[in-house]
């Protein structure tokens, strides 16, 4: 697989930008909200269900003790004391009799215990025949019901740990009411007879409260779940946003700060420059004239080589400057990449064969035409060639490759066996001035920046991660 089909992991370069960190602020601050909000929600709403049947609960318990009073007071209390001339539940007859009557006025009901106390908290009748006679088992449900007051309490029987949750096996309802003679009939003994206790059973209904709990619950749990997520899917949106410009800002500074610079530099290259070229033309010439004269009479003379070396040295240096501070717009036509790297190869090529450095090509004998400046990447080209030539003193190889890419673009990449860059450093590979070579003028990495970015392409530096040494990535537009 051609590695120019796999980009580079772009990164910031430099100074470096604080994440964002709103996204987890949130998720946290609103699951505590979720959480919180969704637990008061349970709480109120299972007080608020077991309240609204409780209450339902109790006026259906006091709806069927009014009804079981009446029937009592009709068919029993009045023809037992026109007949016996008063009430005796220890008589067999009464008590069938009291019996029946409170059965067949409760058999459609769900009612599970019915207890009747006499005035002295005596049990006068009762489901449970076992309790009949047996004293003071009222307590103070029967003390309220005696003074006129109904109450209701609610007993349940379970496990300790589904109780608190109100998950239990049993649920019953009991409630004490006075058992009084009606209005017409004050004279018999006084408004309060007894007191009747009614035990309903209410498990279903408490299962199905605590259905409709559950789905309540779920309900708002999945809500307020599908909300979170949109709002962490909109905040994260928003996060990219603000990381983005952040990241413009960060590049316009850089830019800013960059131009402020090369205008400086701009400035003093271009008043020193030409004081340097003209006499630097003068001893270039001279050197050349005085070889010529003096090469008959000592051919072993090499004094005057070193000067024209140096003078030319000097004139490149002095060439860089110029390209790098006021670089100029390019002069695209329709190129083939293969053509300007074949002549890079080939101006390399002696320099290459001594230092015992290979050249390995990726690419075919004819790319795809783009439109660049030949020139100017010319002059790209052979600065990142010559860098991965000072990176391998000792020789190695050079790889290049080329291909179109997606998007429209074309890819150049340039991978060396030299050492790599150090990880402090490879941050300041762009500064000015900047390198790590013993003679160099730091510029001209900047200098291909520079001619990359007036093409609207881009270009990037990093470390081989297959083994050591250096890639070079740059991506150039099909058509600028």
């Amino acid at each position: 697989m051609n590695p120019l089909l796999h980009p580079l992991k772009s990164g910031i370069l430099g100074e470096r930008i604080k994440p964002f960190r709103l996204v987890k602020y949130f998720t946290i601050s609103s699951l505590i909200v979720i959480l919180a909000g969704t637990i008061l929600l349970s709480v109120l709403n299972i007080h608020w269900a077991k309240s609204l049947h409780m209450k339902k609960s109790e006026d259906y318990a006091l709806a069927l003790i009014e009804n079981l009073n009446h029937q009592i007071f009709l068919q029993f209390v009045i023809p037992i004391m026109l007949k016996y001339g008063k009430i005796e539940l220890s008589n067999p007859e009464q008590f069938d009799r009291m019996d029946t009557i409170v059965r067949n006025t409760l058999h459609s009901f769900k009612v599970d215990m019915v207890t009747i106390y006499d005035i002295s908290d005596i049990i006068s009748y009762s489901f449970d025949k076992d309790l009949v006679g047996k004293r003071h088992l009222g307590g103070p449900g029967f003390e309220y019901a005696l003074s006129g007051t109904a109450t209701s309490r609610q007993v349940q029987r379970g496990s300790l740990l589904k109780l608190p949750l109100g998950f239990a096996k049993e649920s019953k309802l009991i409630t004490f009411a006075p058992l009084r003679a009606e209005r017409q009939f004050l004279r018999i003994t006084g408004p309060v007879l007894g007191v009747i206790e009614l035990t309903q059973d209410i498990t279903e209904d408490y299962r199905s409260i605590l259905k409709y709990q559950t789905l309540v619950i779920s309900t708002c749990v999945l809500v307020m779940v599908v909300l979170l997520v949109i709002l962490v899917l909109v905040v994260k949106r928003g996060e990219a946003i603000i990381q983005e410009r952040n990241l413009e800002q960060f590049k316009l500074r850089e830019k800013l700060a960059q131009v402020e610079k090369l205008s400086s530099i701009g400035s003093m290259i271009a008043g020193i420059s030409h004081e340097i070229r003209n006499p630097l033309g003068i001893i270039t010439s001279s050197a050349a004239l005085l070889k010529k004269k003096a090469e008959p009479a000592d051919p072993s003379n090499t004094f005057i080589d070193i000067i024209v070396e140096e003078a030319n040295r000097l004139n490149t240096i002095i060439t860089d400057f110029l390209n790098f501070a006021r670089p100029r717009t390019p002069n695209v036509v329709p190129t083939c990449i293969n053509d300007i790297l074949e002549k890079n190869i080939g101006f390399l090529r002696p320099q290459l064969d001594s230092r015992s450095i290979a050249i390995r090509t990726d690419y075919p004998d004819r790319l795809p035409a783009i439109s660049v400046d030949p020139d100017m990447m010319y002059q790209a080209f052979l600065n990142i060639l010559i860098n991965a030539m000072d990176a391998m003193p000792d020789g190695g190889t050079i790889e290049i490759g080329a291909a179109p890419v997606e998007d429209r673009s074309f890819a150049v990449e340039f991978r060396d066996t030299g050492q790599g860059i150090e990880p402090d450093v490879l941050h300041r590979i762009w500064d000015p001035f900047f390198t790590t070579k013993e003679k160099g003028t730091g510029l001209g990495l900047g200098i291909v920046k520079a001619i990359i970015e007036a093409h609207h392409g881009t270009v990037t530096i990093e470390n081989r991660t297959d083994r050591t040494g250096t890639l070079v990535r740059i991506e150039l537009p099909v058509e600028p």
